[in-house]
């Protein structure tokens, strides 16, 4: 039970791995507000949690600045305070060459994985500065350390965050907030099912062989699980990481050069 007390705001965390990693801080204890575009969905992910009072969802879409704002503020008006801050939501719906890829696309991506992270951030330390105490977790990825064709906008998200990671931690760290960053790659969640195939078709792939790829560019050979993502979240989010900040976590089975 390392999140005893602690009480974590998660975006994106309906599904995939914002849900896996809200499973896993229930499980230490912690409570959780979590955030997601679809009501219904919100909805049934907190049934299926079965938290009680411990758990609530608040509908939004983090491309929208207030949106973010709103969740962020509600989850600390309802339980009181925020400790921690998972910054989950992003990805890109749909993938093409650089030379084809339209302006719409590269702003969707870079507000959904970027500003989303931003905005969040900015408005947590608004909340955990006073206190002296806060725990920040940004999800980003494999591709933030190299790239793969075909999704130019989504690889620059991801390295914007590692440096954005970097640079906030570097300011906050002596207010007993730390920032670091985690980098899984690739992983079966619903997000990836729905829009792989673009993603896939844009490198000459069906999606199955897409999928194959990424797990043969491992050293372990396979995909990792959203499990395996969440319980590094929990170390970086418990006390015992308090002099981690500003690190990068590649939780993809070896794939990452650095």
């Amino acid at each position: 039970m390392q999140l005893t007390g602690k009480v974590a705001a998660i975006t994106g965390g309906s599904r995939g791995i914002g849900r896996g990693i809200a499973e896993a801080f229930l499980r230490e204890g912690a409570s959780v507000a979590i955030n997601g575009r679809n009501d219904a969905k919100g909805k049934q992910a907190l049934e299926e949690l079965d938290a009680g009072d411990r758990a609530i969802f608040v509908q939004g879409d983090v491309r929208n600045k207030d949106d973010v704002d709103r969740f962020v503020d509600e989850a600390a008006a309802h339980f009181g305070q925020i400790d921690i801050l998972v910054n989950n939501a992003g990805g890109t719906s749909d993938s093409a060459p650089v030379a084809e890829l339209s302006d719409e696309s590269w702003d969707n991506t870079i507000q959904w994985c970027v500003y989303s992270t931003f905005w969040a951030t900015r408005r947590a330390l608004a909340h955990m500065l006073p206190r002296q105490y806060g725990r920040i977790i940004n999800i980003s990825s494999v591709e933030g350390k190299h790239g793969k064709p075909g999704i130019s906008h989504y690889v620059t998200a991801k390295h914007a965050i590692n440096g954005f990671t970097k640079a906030c931690a570097k300011e906050v760290a002596t207010a007993g907030i730390t920032v670091n960053a985690l980098c899984p790659g690739l992983i079966l969640t619903d997000v990836v099912r729905e829009n792989g195939a673009s993603a896939a078709a844009s490198m000459g792939l069906t999606f199955d062989e897409m999928v194959d790829m990424f797990a043969q560019e491992s050293a372990i050979k396979r995909l990792n699980k959203v499990e395996e993502v969440a319980a590094v979240a929990v170390l970086l989010a418990s006390d015992h990481a308090a002099g981690v900040t500003g690190s990068l976590y590649n939780v993809d089975g070896g794939t990452a050069a650095y």
